[in-house]
């Protein structure tokens, strides 16, 4: 089921709260635990996720998380542009050309739990760089 678009926002602010509420309607048509999954992939917390999925929060959405979410999501393409007509609003100049985006995919590991939470955040997070690192030297940059 595709997601009305949103009206056309007049500022950042309103276009930040029509993108999400885009995103809130596509995750809630998803599988239990698509936000953990997401989490995940972003190499965030899931309060991180609740901040950038929710509209009453004011927390934008980083451009370099956009693939990851269309993807993981499974955006449906009238989803997907309305989604982006209202973040090139809210964000003008950080969304590259749709041709420009990479497709991703998620792939799940398993590692150890260290034990403390804040020392298996860092290992997230470090496997995160370093698949980022990885992925830009093969893009070329």
């Amino acid at each position: 089921m595709a997601t009305k678009p949103p009206p056309a926002p007049v500022d950042a602010e309103t276009a930040i709260r029509a993108y999400k509420s885009v995103l809130s309607a596509v995750i809630e048509q998803r599988p239990s635990g698509t936000r953990q999954r997401l989490a995940d992939a972003l190499g965030k917390h899931r309060s991180f996720v609740t901040q950038i999925t929710s509209p009453t929060y004011s927390t934008p959405i980083p451009s370099k998380h956009l693939q990851a979410i269309f993807s993981l999501c499974h955006f449906s393409q009238q989803d997907r542009d309305a989604f982006l007509a209202a973040y090139r609003i809210a964000h003008p100049g950080k969304v590259p050309v749709d041709g420009e985006m990479r497709r991703t995919r998620h792939i799940s590991l398993t590692v150890p739990d260290l034990g403390d939470a804040k020392q298996n955040a860092a290992l997230d997070r470090a496997i995160n760089d370093f698949i980022h690192r990885i992925t830009s030297i093969a893009k070329g940059g």
